[in-house]
């Protein structure tokens, strides 16, 4: 889950990296290269590697700490898939205004997750 959590705050807070560290972090998260691979591929030691990926990874877990952004969006998600669940189990329903209404619920609850 750590990988995972970290490509999704490199998603949210990535540009805040210096060019280096997004180097670094995109060829150890995205290409799945070894620090020695990274170090050579950039002219780099295996140790200047793992400095500026410990000093991304710091930095993002940090902006997640200070504003919550990831943790929002997930949280929103998870409640959006709950809403629709909800809809999904009244469209069954045999009154045709509580249909009606769960497909505008449904649909407004997939809006939020585009």
């Amino acid at each position: 889950m750590e990988q995972m959590e970290l490509i999704l705050l490199y998603d949210y807070y990535g540009d805040l990296l210096t060019q280096r560290m997004r180097e670094c972090f995109e060829m150890r998260y995205n290409q799945d290269l070894s620090l020695g691979e990274i170090g050579q591929n950039l002219g780099i030691s295996r140790q200047g590697v793992h400095d500026n990926l410990s000093r991304a990874e710091a930095l993002l877990r940090n902006m997640e700490a200070k504003t919550g952004c990831l943790r929002r969006d997930m949280a929103c998600r998870k409640a959006a898939r709950s809403i629709q669940d909800a809809a999904k189990a009244l469209l069954t329903h045999s009154d045709t205004n509580v249909t009606a209404l769960a497909g505008e619920i449904l649909s407004a609850a997939r809006a939020l997750e585009e």
